[in-house]
């Protein structure tokens, strides 16, 4: 599996290329923003998005959807839960990155729990809904491998505080869908460093 990470937006979000070695389809995880950014990252590999995947559906998440989109032909997919926010600027908290206002898009396709995503011959994406975040937050599993968007980080979990979030049911989804995972599976986040199962079993202080 192919995986490069682009930090985009003020909010340091990461964007994530993953891609199939042998075909280079490819799906774009959470492009928040800086589509020109996203799109000569794909060029430069010569990827074939197939698609745009949400991991929920905040601004700093979703904010350059269309642009993505509109580029390389492929389907945004998010949540059914989360299909929502995609076209509200109140739930998916636009007044904090305006500039994207003219990349909002409705999803093409909504995602449910147990969903298995395909890139290619080798890339197999399957989705836990992993509510807390938001009511349609996911991670995505990969081979030894979780894009956990902003369910889990390094040190830390998913903010609660804003609409739609819930402090115990974010808790509920880390333990009940995360946590069984071995302790070398490599956690991807949606802001700051990879991490281990393990090292956040061992030493995150919201799981210890």
């Amino acid at each position: 599996m192919f995986i490069r990470t682009l930090e985009v937006t003020g909010f340091f979000t990461n964007c994530y290329l993953v891609a199939c070695e042998e075909t280079g389809e490819a799906a774009v995880i959470d492009p928040g923003g800086e589509a020109e950014r996203i799109l000569k990252a794909v060029a430069e590999r010569q990827l074939k998005v197939r698609y745009i995947i949400n991991t929920h559906g905040h601004i700093d998440h979703v904010g350059a959807n269309a642009r993505v989109k509109e580029a390389t032909g492929a389907q945004i997919l998010i949540h059914a839960a989360d299909a929502p926010y995609l076209l509200d600027e109140r739930r998916n908290l636009l007044l904090y990155l305006p500039e994207a206002r003219g990349s909002l898009a409705p999803a093409d396709r909504t995602l449910e729990e147990g969903e298995v995503i395909s890139l290619g011959t080798t890339v197999r994406l399957t989705v836990l809904h992993t509510p807390g975040h938001t009511p349609g937050g996911i991670c995505l599993v990969g081979d030894g491998l979780i894009f956990t968007g902003d369910t889990l980080f390094a040190g830390s979990i998913g903010r609660t505080d804003l609409p739609g979030g819930s402090y115990a049911e974010l808790l509920r989804s880390i333990r009940e869908k995360l946590l069984v995972y071995p302790d070398e599976t490599i956690i991807y986040p949606g802001h700051g460093p990879s991490s281990t199962l393990g090292a956040e079993r061992a030493t995150n202080p919201f799981l210890t």
